[in-house]
């Protein structure tokens, strides 16, 4: 089975109603490169450079209504599929200039907590999508050293850290590159000259 290498989450889609005070936070408070903006009748899709290798983007969809204050890491009932978003910062001094950059906007922010690993706040963006900021604790790198901290873990976490491509069917055989079709995306005719 092939080892995939990624080169990290590309980007995060995301949904707001007013694409200009999005780009307002985002661009403007929280200092991210916009760059890219695509947009057709009904709908944008706007990227921001989050770090060299992702982005978060942001669709624009007429008519869809902001989210309801979700609190980070308070369990919910019924369906659901997202708690927060969260972005690492350099060292602890950006962490406390940019609470006080978003409290100076007029932003919740809630106080700095330490989970051990990271320390954090959180707040949420004109979106109402909920927000963590954090600061990795350079003394535990679960990167290098991965730890296992639940006692009640699933039988598949305490098979360790590292892949098992084993546990997954391999394809019975290799695909001819001749067989390979690309289809055009909605962004694709932007591109072309």
């Amino acid at each position: 089975m092939t080892s995939y290498r990624f080169t990290g989450i590309h980007h995060v889609a995301l949904v707001t109603g007013d694409m200009e005070t999005t780009v307002r936070f985002w661009r403007d408070l929280l200092g991210l490169k916009l760059a890219l903006c695509m947009g057709e009748e009904g709908r944008r899709m706007y990227f921001f450079e989050v770090s060299e290798n992702n982005f978060l983007s942001f669709f624009e969809w007429p008519g869809v209504e902001r989210t309801s204050y979700k609190v980070p890491g308070v369990p919910v009932k019924g369906p659901f599929l997202f708690d927060h978003l969260s972005l690492g910062l350099e060292n602890d001094d950006l962490l406390w200039d940019l609470a006080e950059s978003l409290i100076a906007a007029g932003f919740f922010v809630s106080n700095v907590m330490d989970h051990g690993f990271v320390k954090a706040f959180y707040t949420y963006d004109p979106n109402g999508i909920p927000l963590e900021f954090c600061v990795e604790d350079k003394d535990i790198n679960v990167r290098e050293r991965p730890l296992m901290l639940d006692e009640n873990a699933p039988p598949t976490a305490l098979e360790g850290p590292e892949p098992d491509p084993t546990r997954w069917p391999t394809p019975d055989k290799e695909q001819n590159p001749d067989e390979r079709i690309v289809l055009p995306g909605r962004g694709k005719k932007r591109f072309m000259k």
